[in-house]
């Protein structure tokens, strides 16, 4: 603990000391002022910076609505509340379309549709008056019935 103690005293007071030059004036250097000229080279260093962020913000955008092939390749279909949490989501990836339903916790696979099973075969051919709900409670009454 004494060596610590003998370090920082070396550190703080006693080098300093020794490189002081006896009876030099030190020179204050005169206080500079701030003028309009700086002013106006700080808000334009500032509108550039701004400028380099919005355009970082527009292109983050922009890419992130390019899919890799061209075509989207998974979309969500539709969707249907079920409780203040939870929710059953039709989800089209390819060919295939998954019924998903989503709990703040967890994501489980409920049904899987291929081929003729799929409720839907073309992006337009849910009209938005008949909806999601009605078009699983068809498909439930199709399933129970035949």
């Amino acid at each position: 603990m004494p060596e610590k103690i003998i370090t920082a005293w070396l550190m703080f007071w006693w080098f300093p000391a020794c490189f002081a030059v006896p009876g030099a004036d030190v020179s204050k250097q005169a206080v500079r002022t701030v003028s309009s000229g700086d002013m106006l080279h700080w808000g334009m260093a500032l509108l550039i910076v701004l400028a380099i962020f919005f355009f970082c913000v527009w292109g983050m955008r922009k890419l992130s609505g390019i899919s890799a092939g061209g075509t989207e390749k998974m979309r969500v279909v539709g969707g249907l509340s079920l409780g203040m949490r939870e929710k059953v989501v039709l989800l089209q990836v390819g060919k295939k379309q998954l019924i998903l339903g989503v709990t703040p916790g967890r994501i489980d696979a409920l049904h899987v549709l291929e081929g003729d099973d799929c409720l839907t075969n073309e992006p337009s051919s849910i009209d938005k008056d008949s909806g999601f709900s009605a078009i699983v409670q068809q498909v439930i009454k199709g399933r129970a019935n035949g």
